[in-house]
């Protein structure tokens, strides 16, 4: 037997159930959950990078979960079923791509102008500023509206940064961005001077910002860059610890410059080079 969407969504109302259900689920609400729809996200992102496609369907039924949780706190308040989740999406997607579907209909015939990506990418944003614009009142539209807040904070830079940028406001190529990076870089040093913990604080962050920005341009994710960097770090810390453990040597007591040699000897038989021992 294989269980399909409705069998998650009786689960899930079971789960909830005010006199049968579970005491913990019975416990949450939209906002206790949020932590863990984090979670499972990024879960599913470490997957996919590290190419664990074994576990990948079970994280994607974790995240799938998630939306179903929300769903059913919703149907509890009699503000939408899931049903409603998916109308909803399905109808976004259909009007956010007029060159699959010109006839706004889900099911129309597949004989539509080939568009390229660029394009695609045009309408794609003018679409989202018309949507944008039944959101607010004029006067207080803004591109930026609708970047939520809660985003991995260089995930939102990239997002800002994109969305100036489609009006103008931004480097015309990566080399001045570099420039600029050098001149927060500068900026930090001359805060480190001074002693101004928060101007310290205020010129790190503009250099984190124009970081994003240099990897925009260059056209890399820089929440993704970073994960990447995450996870070589603590490969080859990981070496070290290993490396001092077969020795029967305690970590804490050996130098900076005995680590820095295992840390240097991990990059190498990362590299396949041979050692300088």
């Amino acid at each position: 037997m294989t269980y399909t969407l409705p069998d998650l969504l009786h689960l899930m109302a079971r789960l909830r159930d005010p006199q049968h259900g579970c005491p913990w689920d019975l416990k949450q609400d939209y906002a206790s959950i949020v932590k863990h729809t984090l979670e499972e996200a990024f879960e599913v992102a470490d997957t996919i990078e590290r190419g664990d496609f074994e576990h990948l369907q079970g994280e994607l039924g974790d995240l799938l979960f998630q939306v179903v949780y929300y769903s059913q706190l919703a149907r509890e308040e009699g503000r939408f079923e899931f049903d409603g989740v998916v109308d909803a999406i399905t109808r976004k997607l259909i009007r956010r791509h007029p060159h699959v579907f010109p006839t706004g209909e889900l099911y129309a015939p597949l004989d539509t102008p080939h568009l390229s990506e660029e394009q695609v990418k045009t309408r794609w944003e003018a679409i989202k500023a018309e949507e944008r614009a039944q959101k607010s009142a004029p006067e207080q539209l803004s591109l930026l509206d609708d970047v939520p807040a809660a985003l991995p904070a260089l995930s939102r830079a990239a997002k800002l940064q994109k969305r100036a940028a489609t009006v103008g406001f931004d480097w015309p190529a990566a080399l001045p961005v570099l420039d600029k990076v050098r001149e927060e870089l500068d900026e930090v040093l001359q805060a480190m001077a001074d002693g101004d913990a928060d101007a310290l604080e205020d010129e790190l962050g503009d250099l984190l910002f124009a970081t994003v920005n240099l990897a925009r341009h260059l056209k890399h994710d820089p929440e993704q860059a970073l994960r990447r960097a995450n996870r070589k770090f603590e490969r080859r810390f990981r070496f070290i610890e290993q490396a001092l453990r077969e020795q029967g040597l305690p970590i804490e007591d050996r130098t900076l410059d005995e680590l820095d040699a295992l840390w240097g000897e991990a990059k190498r038989q990362e590299k396949n080079l041979p050692s300088c021992g």
